[in-house]
């Protein structure tokens, strides 16, 4: 499976074979299926970090459903879920894609472009903040966008949801992903200390398991917002905007 199970919030292992297996990977395109597995075989154990592919196909019927045409994506890694999302977009549709990581995009690229879906896609080398205030700032951009996708350091996610509910219009929905962070928000800082006790990010992967928490909270309580915590993949909380 590639890579995927040990990002997935699902621990019964036959059981998320039978979903891969039964449904997902049938329905997958071709040029999605090329691309995980390039990068499962050029990133190795990093290749954990794109979306997986039951989670994807979630998106891009939402995307369908929603008659999405313009888009954001912060965090991109090599482009699972930016192809996704082109593939799901009407042919006139736009997507603003940020990441600070060039070359992981590029590896993606070719299989975009093999797609024949590049051209719906605006990507920006540089981090998301300075990307969504220039956005912000031109007030032509303001709630024109329908849907964004969120998939970065759990720290910024807060920062990045005041942000994009400027830029996404009232009704259109922000997803935000990992947010169940391998279900360790479930856990005690007690039975985490234990668990990473030899994991040499330790102390990174405690860090992020608790700002997830604290932007679930948040998030929880935010009445701007109507939101769905869903465990597929390592959990997406799906948030339509309000007001």
């Amino acid at each position: 499976m590639a890579g995927e199970p040990e990002k997935n919030i699902l621990k019964t292992p036959a059981l998320l074979e039978y979903i891969f297996q039964t449904n997902s990977y049938r329905r997958e395109h071709e040029q999605l299926k090329e691309l995980r597995e390039a990068t499962v075989k050029n990133y190795n154990q990093s290749s954990v970090m794109g979306v997986p592919v039951d989670e994807g196909q979630l998106l891009s019927m939402l995307l369908k459903v929603m008659n999405a045409k313009r888009t954001i994506e912060v965090g991109v890694f090599t482009g699972y879920s930016l192809l996704t999302t082109a593939l799901a977009l009407p042919a006139d549709g736009h997507i603003v894609a940020i990441d600070t990581n060039r070359e992981a995009f590029d590896f993606g690229l070719e299989f975009i472009k093999k797609a024949g879906v590049d051209n719906k896609i605006n990507f920006i080398n540089s981090d998301a903040y300075s990307v969504l205030n220039d956005l912000i700032n031109n007030e032509k951009e303001i709630g024109t966008f329908d849907f964004a996708f969120v998939d970065a350091m759990k720290v910024d996610f807060k920062k990045y949801h005041e942000q994009l509910l400027k830029l996404v219009k009232i009704g259109g929905v922000i997803a935000y992903d990992n947010t169940l962070w391998s279900g360790t928000v479930a856990q005690t800082l007690e039975e985490l200390h234990q668990n990473l006790n030899d994991h040499p990010s330790r102390d990174m992967l405690i860090k992020a398991r608790n700002d997830t928490q604290d932007f679930n909270t948040f998030i929880a309580n935010d009445p701007r917002i109507e939101s769905s915590l869903v465990s597929i993949g390592d959990g997406v909380t799906l948030c339509r905007r309000v007001y």
